[in-house]
């Protein structure tokens, strides 16, 4: 299955050199149909114009943001500082009532449209 999401412009970058290998965000509904093995098309803001294709390695769910990232080796002011950027994107509100996910990726191509 293929997905779709928007992206700002410094992870889209990051995940295009390979920087960036997981995606956060909250376990809504539309990332509860996310599976290993699948597509996403991340879109870079604000034009949409550049895109990139990922498949889905693996995913990595739990209750909060913190839990999540200190799971997968995040520590001290990295996890400080990761969290405090969540919580500029999401509100705790959000993050309780949908939980957070990590979507383990990898790039498989660019596309200039």
């Amino acid at each position: 299955m293929k997905h779709k999401m928007k992206l700002l412009e410094k992870p889209f970058n990051n995940m295009l050199n390979g920087s960036k290998e997981v995606e956060f965000r909250l376990y809504d509904d539309k990332r509860k149909q996310i599976k290993v093995g699948d597509t996403i098309e991340f879109s870079k803001l604000p034009d949409l114009v550049e895109k990139l294709d990922v498949e889905v390695m693996d995913l990595y769910q739990a209750k909060k943001f913190r839990e999540l990232l200190s799971s997968l080796g995040y520590r001290d002011e990295a996890l400080d500082e990761k969290v405090s950027g969540m919580y500029s994107i999401y509100t705790k509100e959000q993050e309780k009532l949908y939980g957070v996910i990590g979507i383990k990726i990898r790039v498989q191509k660019r596309i200039n449209k």
